[in-house]
C-alpha cells in the first residue's frame, strides 16, 4: 500500500480516509516516530500513546477554528504531522528545526508553547470565555491533559473556575498511569480504581439490552434507569471527584479504539457546559519496548534498528556522566551519613537520577508529582521539625513555586537545601526547559545562600556546607558532562571564591561549571601576551565582595561569565557591589544570556552562538582591550 502519511498536508486530509486507511495512518505515524528516534533523542513512549486521540481529535473538531491545547506539549508529535509539517519533521529538536514542543511561530494550530504540565485547562477556559465575549460562542475549546499533570494545583483552581462558570469546555484526561515516572498519590489510586471499573464501561449496554426486551415500559424504564446509573459512574469509577467540580464525566474510554473515540467526541461535541471525558491509553502503545518500559523510552537515548521492520530497540548506552549523576551520589552519601536528610522531588525521579535513593531510603523519599509549589512548601514544613530536606528539581520548574520559595522558606529562614538540575541552557528541550533565572530570581530572597559549583570537585564539598548551613541554600548544575579540572580544592567556606590564578590585565570570573571554558581561554590569551587570572566565583550571594572588588579595583580587565541570564545574574551582582562600593565599572564585561528567550538546539551549539564558549570569551577579551576601550592592553595583544 501506498504511503499515506506523505499526503497528509493538513488535518483537513484526513476527511476522506476510511477506517482502514486510519489505521494505516496511525502505523505510519508510529514508524516515522521510531524513525527519528533512530537518529536523535527525543520523547517517544508519550507520543506513541496518543496517535489514534490526535486523529480522532482532528477529524471531530476544526482547529483552524476551534481550539486545542496539549498538555504536556512533549507530546505534541503526532499533531505535528499531520498539521504540515511532516516534510519537516526529521529536524525535530535540532537548531533551525522544529521544536519538541507545541510552537506557534511554526504553526497556526499551536496555541500556546506549552513546556510546563497543569496550565492546559486554564488556557481553554481563557479562550472559551474571550471567545465568546467577542462572539465566537461557535469556537469549540478542547484541553488534553495527561494524569500526571492532573494533581497539581491550578488544575483544580481552572476546574473549579471552569464548573462555576458552566461554560462550553471539553477535557480529556490522557490516562497512561504515567508521568514521566510512574503517577503518585491519592488521585493516582482513584484513576486505577476507574481502570479496574469494567462494571461501569459495559454496564449501558447490558442495561439497554435488558430493558428494551421488556415490552411498552422498556423505553420509560431505560431513560428514568440511565439517569440513575449516571449518578452511580461516578461513584464507582472515581469521577465523583470532576462531578462534584461542576464538569460532567465520561469514561473510561479506550484512547486506542479510533471508530469510539470518533463516536465519542462527536457526541460530546453537541453537548454544552463543561464535560471531562477519561481516555485510557499506553504510553509506548505500538512499540512493545516501550510499552514494557516506559520510564526508559519516554526520552531515550538514541536506538539502533536490530531486526526487520520494528524489531528495534538496542538501546546505546552513553557513557558519560553528567553533574546529575554527581549530585545524586553526593545526596545518597549525605543520606547515609544523616538519617534527619531527607530528598523531595516533583515526578522528575529518573530526571534527577534518584532511583537508588528511593529504592534505599523510601521513608525519606518523597515524590510529590508535578506539584512544585506543594513540594517547596512540604520541605518547609519538614525543616521546621529539624529535618534537613534536600529539593531535588529543576531550574525550570522551580520557577512555579516562586511564592513558596518566599513566603514559606526565605521569610522563615528554614534551611531547606534546593539542587537546581539543568540550570543553564538544556538544549534541544528548549526554551520551556531552558534553566536560565534561577541566580535572578533566588538571589533576590533575603536569607538564601546561592552557589553553584565550578566543577566535580566541588559539588560534594558544597552540598556538604549546605546541609551544615542553618538557612535555605541552593546550588544550581546545568546538563551536562562531569568535568574536574586539575587543581588544588579550595575549602567550600560561606561567600567565598576561589583564585585559581590572579591576572593584572585580565581576570575571568566563572560563576558555574563555564570555568574549564574560562581557564582554557586564559591559556589561549597568554599566548598573547596578557597576565590574564580566572576566579572560580562559588557564590553569587552572598558575594565575595573582597575578592571581587579587589579584582576590579586591581585588574585592566574584569569579564564574568555565566550560563543565566544577564538581567539580574552574578555579573549584575558584581556591577551592583562595585557601584556600591564607589568603583568605576568600565573595565567590568558581564557574559551571559541576553534579554530574550533562547531557541532549541544542543548545548554546545548555543553556548557557541552566545560568544560563551572559549573562542567566545577570548573573542570578548580582545574586542574589549581594543584602542578605543583599553590601549596599553591593546599594544600586547598586537605584538
Amino acid at each position: 500500500m501506498s504511503k499515506i502519511l506523505p499526503t497528509i498536508a493538513s488535518p483537513a486530509d484526513l476527511k476522506g480516509l476510511s477506517d482502514e486507511q486510519l489505521s494505516h495512518l496511525a502505523e505510519e505515524m508510529r514508524e516515522e516516530l521510531v524513525r527519528v528516534l533512530s537518529i536523535r533523542p527525543a520523547h517517544f513512549a508519550s507520543n506513541l500513546g496518543v496517535v489514534e486521540l490526535c486523529l480522532a481529535l482532528h477529524l471531530t473538531f476544526d482547529f483552524k477554528h476551534d481550539r486545542l491545547i496539549w498538555d504536556t506539549g512533549h507530546q505534541i508529535y503526532p499533531h505535528k504531522l499531520i498539521t504540515g509539517r511532516y516534510p519537516q519533521f526529521s529536524s525535530i529538536r535540532t537548531r533551525g528545526g522544529l521544536m519538541g514542543y507545541p510552537n506557534p511561530q511554526e504553526s497556526d494550530y499551536d496555541l500556546f508553547m506549552t513546556g510546563h504540565a497543569g496550565c492546559s485547562v486554564s488556557c481553554a477556559l481563557g479562550l472559551k470565555v474571550g471567545d465568546d465575549l467577542l462572539g465566537e460562542s461557535a469556537r469549540h475549546s478542547v484541553a488534553v491533559i495527561g494524569d500526571g499533570a492532573l494533581p497539581s494545583g491550578i488544575v483544580f483552581e481552572a476546574m473549579n473556575n471552569a464548573g462555576g462558570l458552566n461554560k462550553k469546555l471539553l477535557v480529556i484526561l490522557n490516562d497512561n498511569e504515567m508521568s514521566i515516572c510512574p503517577r503518585v498519590g491519592a488521585l493516582a489510586r482513584c484513576l486505577d480504581q476507574a481502570r479496574l471499573t469494567t462494571f461501569y464501561r459495559d454496564s449501558k449496554k447490558n442495561l439497554h439490552n435488558f430493558l428494551t426486551k421488556i415490552p411498552m415500559i422498556g423505553d420509560m424504564a431505560y431513560h428514568a434507569l440511565d439517569q440513575a446509573r449516571d449518578g452511580l459512574k461516578a461513584f464507582l469509577t472515581g469521577g465523583m471527584l470532576f462531578e462534584e467540580l461542576g464538569f460532567r464525566y465520561i469514561g473510561p474510554i479506550d484512547g486506542h479504539d479510533l471508530p469510539t473515540l470518533r463516536r465519542w467526541l462527536e457526541d460530546l461535541k453537541k453537548q454544552d457546559g463543561p464535560i471531562l471525558l477519561h481516555v485510557l491509553t499506553r504510553k509506548g502503545n505500538g512499540v512493545p519496548e516501550a510499552c514494557k518500559d516506559p520510564v526508559t523510552f519516554h526520552t531515550p537515548p538514541v536506538f539502533e534498528k536490530v531486526g526487520p521492520q520494528r524489531t528495534i530497540l538496542a538501546l546505546k548506552k552513553g557513557g558519560s556522566k553528567a553533574y546529575t549523576d554527581a549530585v545524586s551520589s553526593a545526596i545518597h552519601t549525605a543520606m547515609i551519613e544523616n538519617p534527619r536528610v531527607t530528598v523531595i522531588t516533583a515526578a522528575m525521579c529518573q530526571g534527577n537520577k534518584l532511583e537508588k535513593i528511593r529504592s534505599e531510603f523510601p521513608e525519606r523519599f518523597f515524590d510529590t508529582g508535578i506539584c512544585e509549589s506543594h513540594a517547596v512548601a512540604f520541605a518547609a514544613g519538614l525543616a521546621k521539625t529539624g529535618i534537613r530536606p534536600i529539593v531535588d528539581i529543576y531550574s525550570t520548574f522551580l520557577q512555579r513555586s516562586f511564592d513558596q520559595l518566599f513566603q514559606e522558606v526565605a521569610l522563615q529562614n528554614l534551611p531547606v537545601t534546593f539542587t537546581l538540575d539543568r540550570a543553564g541552557l538544556t538544549g534541544p528541550d528548549g526554551p520551556t526547559h531552558h534553566g536560565v533565572f534561577d541566580t535572578a530570581y533566588m538571589r533576590m530572597f533575603p536569607n538564601f545562600v546561592v552557589m553553584a559549583p565550578g566543577d566535580e570537585l566541588d559539588v560534594a564539598p558544597m552540598l556538604h556546607f549546605a546541609l551544615t548551613h542553618p538557612g535555605p541554600t541552593s546550588m544550581r548544575y546545568p546538563k551536562a558532562t562531569l568535568e574536574k579540572l586539575d587543581r588544588g580544592l579550595a575549602p567550600i567556606e560561606l561567600g567565598q571564591a576561589e583564585v585559581i590564578e590572579w591576572g593584572d590585565d585580565v581576570i575571568l570570573v566563572a560563576y558555574g561549571t563555564l570555568l574549564s571554558s574560562c581557564i582554557k581561554a586564559a591559556e589561549q590569551l597568554r599566548q598573547d601576551g596578557l597576565n590574564v587570572g580566572v576566579i572560580n566565583a562559588r557564590f553569587v550571594k552572598p558575594l565575595d565582595r573582597t575578592t571581587l572588588l579587589k579584582a576590579v579595583e586591581e585588574a585592566g580587565l574584569v569579564v564574568t561569565v555565566e550560563e543565566g541570564t544577564l538581567e539580574g545574574g552574578f555579573g549584575s551582582a558584581l556591577l551592583e557591589a562595585a557601584n556600591s562600593a564607589g568603583l568605576n565599572t568600565r573595565n567590568l564585561v558581564r557574559l551571559g544570556l541576553p534579554d530574550r528567550f533562547i531557541e532549541h538546539g544542543e548545548r554546545s551549539e548555543l553556548l557557541t552562538s552566545l560568544g560563551l564558549d572559549v573562542e567566545g570569551i577570548c573573542t570578548t577579551v580582545r574586542h574589549a582591550l581594543e584602542p578605543a576601550g583599553c590601549p596599553e592592553k591593546s599594544q600586547r595583544v598586537q605584538r
